[in-house]
């Protein structure tokens, strides 16, 4: 059986450049710049977490008042037989997000501007120190003194712990 392979490429206002078997760090923003309030920051870490191990590694998320970042490898979608697109991906996070925040709010409208923010990690970047940049970020913000105090926050736990 040959190896699975899509090396992704697509355009709405910005590239955004797929690779196979590759972390990805993504940012998005909510629209106008809202700030969530806590319990729409828990839906939304709900909500990168139901990819993880379906259509995603997930290597790290956290939930700011107005942007998430996420950092994670795209999975193979064996019924499809590639490798899931970040669009998909994307989609799936933003628009379950969206839907549910809306539902509890008892409105319409959109929650997340529509393009995200990413690229690959290339083999120079190290992985550590990009996951340790988006755990300092509640910090470097001044919402918790240490990452772990920060409740929308999730680190994929290390092996053998």
């Amino acid at each position: 059986m040959s190896p699975i392979v899509r090396r992704g490429f697509y355009r709405r206002q910005l590239p955004h450049l797929q690779r196979d078997y590759r972390p990805h760090f993504v940012t998005f923003c909510t629209y106008g710049k809202w700030v969530l309030p806590e319990w729409a920051r828990q839906i939304v870490l709900d909500c990168c977490l139901l990819g993880h191990n379906v259509t995603i590694s997930l290597y790290v998320s956290v939930v700011m008042p107005d942007h998430v970042h996420m950092i994670f490898t795209p999975l193979v979608d064996r019924e499809a037989r590639e490798i899931c697109s970040l669009a998909r991906i994307m989609n799936a996070v933003k628009g379950a997000s969206s839907h549910r925040i809306n539902a509890t709010r008892g409105r319409i409208g959109p929650v997340w501007q529509a393009e995200t923010f990413d690229h690959v990690l290339r083999s120079s970047e190290s992985l550590d120190a990009k996951v340790a940049y988006v755990l300092a970020n509640p910090v470097r913000r001044r919402l918790a003194n240490r990452w772990q105090e920060y409740p929308w926050l999730w680190q994929r736990p290390e092996r053998g712990s």
